[in-house]
């Protein structure tokens, strides 16, 4: 691959950080927004409903539109509503006679832009010239964990030393990485995945069988992961005792990391490593984290046990595109908008199951966690299948 493709990765690699600051950033400022606005808690709550909603809205819709504009306007697109919506943040609010539209305005502008770097950053990596295009990807998305752990960690020491009143300088400061990335995408190259040849329509693909089979395992790649990772920073403060703050370190960070650390291990050596094998086995340890997570009796070794699943999600989702981008020939965009649909129902419907679940056994997260363990098992029957399908 040339050096001028290089540039084009890493502008992707920082599309990938400005989607760990629209989804991170705001959730750290909740109670500051409770308490400056006077905002009850069930509206707080809504701004991370409508937040991926919106989301789930422009994956579904943008097969309609990003192909007849084109990638690169597409996504330069992407990166003004995240700078407009994280800067409206900042000042919406004081200016509408209910400081809750302003922040739902914010929250909009900047999920617009998520949906669409979702749906483009994957078909921009696979499309470019790399010899390895699983390792590519596998590395493009540890970078969304990198941008999460870099978001809660700075974003804490930035309030610990300078307040937390003074949020609004810090979503100045975390804008400036989506307003650099687009002069970035102004100026790489960028191959379009229509370039590799035609396009399926979009009927022909939704009537192929091992699509809906990837987009299972999309919808379990993100059922696995954030039915965890939602739940890891309760864990860590009831089982632990410790604040809140501490909480997310310990919880939601080490996960993050450990899933980071998956992905960037797989983007370095994955040439050598069979895909379909990594993917079973690292099901397979996400079945066995879920069992230790719910059953063990030790509150520290069921922490342990998140960072561990953390580990074992890393290859689920961008495995899940480089799979699918493999065995199904002309997918192209319409295919990637509808696995991230998928993975984005899953990331929602996880979690909503092990909340309802535990609910159910008297607010009992372990129970919780342990029904969701069918996720992981369902995607690794799903990975034999698939195989078997492919003739592999």
């Amino acid at each position: 691959m040339t050096e001028k493709y290089q540039k084009t990765l890493y502008a992707c690699f920082i599309g990938y950080i400005t989607q760990a600051i629209i989804n991170n950033f705001a959730p750290l400022l909740f109670i500051t927004f409770q308490n400056e606005y006077n905002i009850s808690l069930p509206k707080i709550t809504l701004l991370v409903t409508f937040n991926f909603g919106v989301q789930l809205f422009v994956d579904f819709i943008s097969v309609s539109f990003v192909d007849r504009i084109g990638c690169r306007i597409s996504v330069i697109l992407a990166h003004i509503f995240a700078v407009v919506g994280i800067a409206g943040m900042t000042f919406l609010p004081s200016l509408m006679p209910d400081p809750f539209i302003g922040l739902l305005l914010s929250v909009m502008l900047y999920a617009v832009g998520g949906g669409i770097i979702e749906v483009l950053i994957s078909p921009i990596v696979e499309a470019c010239p790399t010899e390895h295009k699983e390792k590519a990807m596998s590395l493009l998305h540890s970078f969304y964990c990198w941008g999460q752990v870099g978001v809660v960690l700075l974003s804490s020491i930035f309030f610990r030393i300078f307040g937390i009143d003074n949020w609004r300088i810090l979503a100045l400061i975390w804008l400036l990485i989506p307003m650099f990335n687009i002069f970035l995408f102004m100026k790489v190259p960028i191959v379009s995945l229509a370039d590799n040849g035609p396009a399926l329509s979009v009927s022909v693909l939704l009537r192929q069988k091992l699509f809906w089979l990837f987009v299972l395992f999309m919808f379990c790649a993100g059922a696995s992961e954030m039915s965890v990772s939602q739940w890891a920073s309760s864990f860590a403060e009831q089982g632990l005792g410790v604040d809140k703050t501490l909480g997310d370190l310990l919880g939601p960070m080490f996960f993050a990391v450990l899933m980071g650390t998956s992905r960037a291990i797989y983007g370095k050596y994955g040439h050598m490593i069979d895909l379909d094998r990594f993917m079973k086995y690292s099901g397979m340890l996400c079945i066995l984290s879920y069992i230790v997570i719910s059953l063990s009796p030790w509150p520290l070794v069921s922490l342990i046990a998140c960072g561990v699943c953390g580990l074992s999600v890393g290859i689920m989702w961008p495995g899940t595109f480089s799979m699918a981008a493999a065995s199904i020939k002309g997918g192209q965009t319409a295919m990637f908008a509808y696995l991230a649909l998928a993975g984005d129902l899953g990331c929602m419907g996880g979690p909503s199951l092990v909340g309802f679940i535990s609910g159910v056994f008297k607010d009992n997260l372990k129970t919780g966690i342990l029904t969701a363990v069918v996720f992981p098992l369902v995607l690794v029957v799903g990975i034999i299948a698939a195989k078997k399908c492919r003739k592999i």
